[in-house]
């Protein structure tokens, strides 16, 4: 009677072993061959959401309409943050109200680019709206 009782522990903790061994198994192969991320989905999904919301941003920054004073096309005045693309007063104080520090960049950034591939002598507040969405 106690070798029967030895033996059928001795099977039950050979099946627990057994059981160990597997899920070892099936960790190793899952650290070994990890599943592919999907950075690109997650990037792309919070590249839309950050580009639609300093649209949004812009938008309510930047009215449509504003009243302003036209400004002389010669070469001298202000010019962007940062760059040698001459622009409007009006500009400027556009710019000036972006208050997130990195996007204001971005902005002048891409309005200095768009400026320089169109060749725009002075960025005026027309073209300034239309380069700065995104």
């Amino acid at each position: 009677m106690e070798q029967e009782r030895i033996e059928a522990r001795l099977r039950a903790v050979e099946d627990k072993l057994s059981r160990l061994e597997a899920l070892l198994v099936a960790v190793s192969q899952k650290l070994e061959n990890p599943p592919a991320v999907r950075t690109t989905e997650v990037t792309t999904a919070i590249r839309d959401w950050v580009t639609d919301y300093v649209s949004i941003r812009l938008q309510q920054l930047v009215p449509q309409t504003c009243e302003h004073i036209p400004q002389p096309t010669d070469t001298q005045g202000p010019y962007l943050d940062g760059t040698d693309v001459p622009c409007t007063e009006e500009v400027v104080h556009r710019v000036g109200r972006i208050p997130i520090p990195f996007v204001r960049e971005m902005v002048v950034h891409r309005v200095a680019e768009r400026a320089r591939e169109e060749k725009v002598e002075r960025v005026d507040v027309t073209f300034f709206e239309h380069a700065a969405t995104f």
